[in-house]
C-alpha cells in the first residue's frame, strides 16, 4: 500500500462509532496511536467512552482515554466493529 494511501487509510477511523461483535457501543475513535518507525497501528483512542467501555478495565492514556488494541478490529465500514475478548 503506497503510503498516502494508508494515512488516508488511518485518517478515515477518526469519528467511526466503535462497536463490540454483540453491538455494544464502546464510544468514538478520536485519534490513533502508531509505531512511529514502521507506522503500524496499535491502539484507537476512545472519546466519549460509554459506560460500557469504561467498566472494561483497558489500558488508558495519561489523560484517561480508554485504549482498544488495532488488533481486536474484526471490521470497518460505517462502524468500527471489535472483538470483545481481544480488548481486555
Amino acid at each position: 500500500m503506497a503510503e498516502s494511501t494508508e494515512k488516508k487509510y488511518s485518517r478515515s477511523f477518526i469519528g467511526k462509532p466503535v462497536v463490540s461483535k454483540s453491538g455494544k457501543r464502546l464510544g468514538i475513535v478520536g485519534d490513533l496511536i502508531f509505531e512511529v518507525k514502521t507506522g503500524e497501528l496499535l491502539y484507537f483512542i476512545l472519546k466519549q467512552p460509554t459506560a460500557y467501555a469504561m467498566s472494561l478495565n483497558l489500558e488508558k492514556t495519561k489523560d484517561g482515554d480508554p485504549l482498544v488494541p488495532f488488533s481486536a478490529m474484526i471490521s470497518s465500514a460505517d462502524f468500527v466493529v471489535v472483538a470483545e475478548e481481544d480488548i481486555v
